[in-house]
């Protein structure tokens, strides 16, 4: 199925102009144009925008992830590396979720002792 650009804006959340951005820096294939040079987009170009979305939204960085999909063109031979590159990351995101628990955690502690001090000033005659 064919797709226009605003329908991959709307389906991604995506905005166009980052769509450009990232074909132009070689992150996100590029796009089929019909005869009148409409872009076309398939499932495909939206599965890759989804990967590329959620690997920036763990903090790689967009030439990180410029390799990782030259390393996907390159296809089986580099399936190890492609393993590793998203094992580091993975580890990364999962010290990063460790530190916003206990950040979590300590605002929790404040909240129940602001909650403490408001149910003793409530209950003062």
């Amino acid at each position: 199925m064919a797709y226009t650009i605003r329908d991959i804006v709307e389906r991604t959340g995506i905005t166009a102009y980052t769509l450009r951005y990232y074909e132009k820096e070689g992150v996100l294939p590029t796009v089929e144009r019909d005869a009148n040079g409409v872009r076309q987009f398939n499932d495909h170009y939206i599965e890759c925008v989804e990967t590329v979305q959620a690997l920036r939204s763990t903090g790689l960085p967009l030439s990180e992830i410029k390799q990782y999909v030259e390393l996907y063109k390159r296809g089986a031979p580099t399936l190890h590396l492609r393993k590793l590159m998203l094992f580091t990351q993975k580890s990364k995101v999962e010290e990063q979720l460790t530190r916003m628990l206990k950040m979590l955690e300590k605002i929790n502690y404040k909240l129940a002792l602001i909650d403490a001090q408001e149910n003793k000033l409530n209950r003062l005659p």
